[in-house]
């Protein structure tokens, strides 16, 4: 499924970041939670009432505050993230971008390879459980 978001700021990325790991929070803990010099309360509040008008974030009323949630799922906007970085950076190849990490990393033919072990560990049709069996028999 493919997903399509607004333009989110860094500020903005930053407090849903607190959201996804935090969970629903007040505007008072989201401050609190940013690194220092921390903003402004209403710097904050401002931030979250753009987030809301994204539609990003939704709110219920407690008391005579508002306690704040994600209504964007962390892994839908990483990967519409994810293809916005390779689209706008890489010509939408997924080989162009592990190829600029590998280099920008200094990754040598090992660490490479464990890459690829893991990627493959994930991939469900691996041949590897069928020759279990066989060996079994």
């Amino acid at each position: 499924m493919s997903y399509s978001f607004p333009e989110l700021t860094r500020a903005e990325e930053q407090v849903m970041q607190l959201l996804w790991q935090r969970g629903p929070s007040y505007v008072k803990d989201l401050r609190e939670a940013l690194p220092a010099p921390l903003p402004a309360l209403t710097t904050v509040s401002t931030i979250v009432r753009i987030l809301e008008q994204k539609g990003f974030v939704g709110y219920e009323p407690v008391g005579r505050s508002y306690r704040y949630h994600a209504l964007v799922a962390q892994d839908d906007y990483r990967r519409f993230s994810l293809r916005k970085l390779l689209r706008g950076y890489f010509g939408g190849s997924f080989e162009q971008l592990v190829s600029f990490f590998a280099q920008e990393e200094n990754l040598d033919a090992a660490q490479l390879d464990a890459l690829l072990r893991q990627a493959r560990a994930g991939d469900s049709t691996s041949d590897d459980t069928s020759e279990d069996e066989d060996k079994k028999k």
